[in-house]
């Protein structure tokens, strides 16, 4: 049994045309399926763990990375496997899974491939799949989320870049891993990721592999706002990490400390003064194909 989780409002309601088509397919392809639209943030995450309960074998998210982010939260530890039809304005983590970018060769694939384990994360007691960060790329998330309802994708994210450019400056920031790195001093920018992409296509973290049992971190140091301008070409093309003035490691778990900090978690901004990253390795079941990194 399949239950398919469409959030209607996603990508300005081309989620709620996707679930219709696509559950159009599967009645043709006589599959057994329920489906459940959203009404409210965190709704995804309630009907995942009602599928879950009701022994469903697969739950299929139909928005984009905010509905994947609930959907995947009520799936994690558990048997049920999730698969994802990208249907908003940002589609990061299904990118690293190889999901097709239309909503029919997204659904031939999910029915295709078989699932497999992939880690994800958790930043104190909030669950996490894809990329968390803070510094530049919060005040660009908060100034992109302005933008949305005039432009979408990543014009909508470099918008944020630019206003952003106008007023950043570097928070102190203290980084401590499981493994004995300390970081202590004003930062650009933190990610510690489990999927590879953000900003709606941007390859922040090419490195990282989704079934390792690690957490990647990157930090770049305090930069002037027109030493970023200059470097967003290589921000835009995944080439970032191999900047002198950019740090890479692998953790099982860190700790960031900032005062005042406001956090991206899967596009969500939260406040905290103090965080702790984990991974959890293996938690989660995606119908994705062998190779999830890349």
């Amino acid at each position: 049994m399949i239950t398919m989780i469409v959030n209607p409002v996603s990508g300005a309601g081309h989620a709620a045309a996707v679930g219709e088509k696509a559950a159009a397919m599967l009645r043709n392809l006589k599959v057994e399926f329920t489906l459940r639209l959203t009404e409210a943030v965190g709704h995804a995450t309630e009907l995942a763990r009602q599928a879950v309960q009701r022994g469903d074998a697969t739950v299929i998210a139909v928005g984009g990375d905010g509905t994947v982010n609930e959907v995947a939260a009520g799936l994690v530890g558990t048997e049920t496997a999730l698969g994802i039809i990208p249907a908003g304005n940002g589609n990061d983590f299904a990118k690293v899974l190889g999901v097709p970018k239309s909503w029919e060769a997204a659904l031939h694939y999910l029915l295709k491939h078989s699932p497999r384990r992939v880690d994800t994360g958790k930043a104190n007691d909030r669950f996490f799949i894809n990329i968390s960060g803070t510094g530049f790329d919060v005040m660009v998330l908060e100034n992109m989320l302005k933008a949305k309802q005039y432009v979408h994708g990543k014009l909508s994210y470099l918008y944020g870049i630019f206003v952003t450019l106008t007023r950043f400056k570097s928070p102190h920031m203290r980084i401590e891993t499981a493994e004995g790195e300390t970081i202590d001093k004003p930062c650009a920018h933190f990610s510690v990721a489990n999927g590879q992409y953000f900003g709606s296509g941007i390859h922040i973290m090419p490195l990282s592999e989704q079934d390792d049992g690690m957490l990647d971190i990157l930090v770049i140091d305090a930069l002037s706002r027109f030493k970023i301008f200059l470097n967003l070409p290589s921000l835009l093309n995944g080439t970032i990490i191999k900047k002198a003035f950019c740090h890479h490691y692998r953790t099982r778990e860190c700790t960031l400390s900032a005062p005042n900090m406001r956090l991206n978690l899967d596009g969500e901004i939260v406040e905290a003064s103090q965080v702790t990253f984990t991974c959890r390795p293996a938690s989660l079941l995606v119908h994705a194909e062998a190779a999830v990194s890349g």
